[in-house]
């Protein structure tokens, strides 16, 4: 009878293991699509200094007005440039500074980019390590059973 038991827990304990990787699966995917929506953040920032690298004092630009639509409008001073700062905060800076204020968020990041990677690493690690806990324990549960199998035929015999 404790030899049963034994084999409920070894089942019990897999599909704790099992729901364990399966909430770090879980979690490796939001992680990798924060790293998705970091990298759209990122190529955005590259466009807007790439933008203001060729716009000029009365150059003709489409300006978002929101819900997928462009008004055209005339650049009337480059080196008055709206920037978000984050936090809902924004600022006036010349194009220069615009720039500036870019490469630093870009840089912020890039560096959030790494954190997530690393994040990311750390799960898969942990998933890996429970996935070889989770084929241990199930080899646990087989020789159990065959155990089990071969004490039931001596008895019979």
């Amino acid at each position: 009878m404790s030899l049963g038991g034994g084999g409920g827990g070894g089942r019990q304990q897999l599909q704790e293991l099992s729901q364990q990787i399966q909430a770090l699966e879980e979690e490796q995917a939001e992680l990798e699509a924060e790293v998705e929506d970091l990298q759209a953040e990122k190529r955005e920032i590259d466009e807007a200094i790439e933008a203001l690298g060729t716009i000029e004092t009365g150059s003709m630009v489409q300006v978002p007005v929101g819900g997928g639509a462009y008004v055209r409008a005339e650049v009337e001073d480059i080196d008055e440039v709206i920037v978000d700062l984050g936090a809902d905060y924004a600022a006036e800076r010349t194009e220069e500074g615009a720039v500036e204020s870019l490469e630093t968020k870009k840089g912020t990041v890039d560096e959030r980019i790494d954190e997530v990677r690393e994040e990311i690493t750390e799960v898969e690690e942990e998933s890996a390590q429970l996935e070889q806990q989770a084929q241990q324990a199930q080899q646990q549960m087989m020789q159990q059973q065959m155990q089990q199998s071969q004490q039931q035929g001596d008895g019979d015999e």
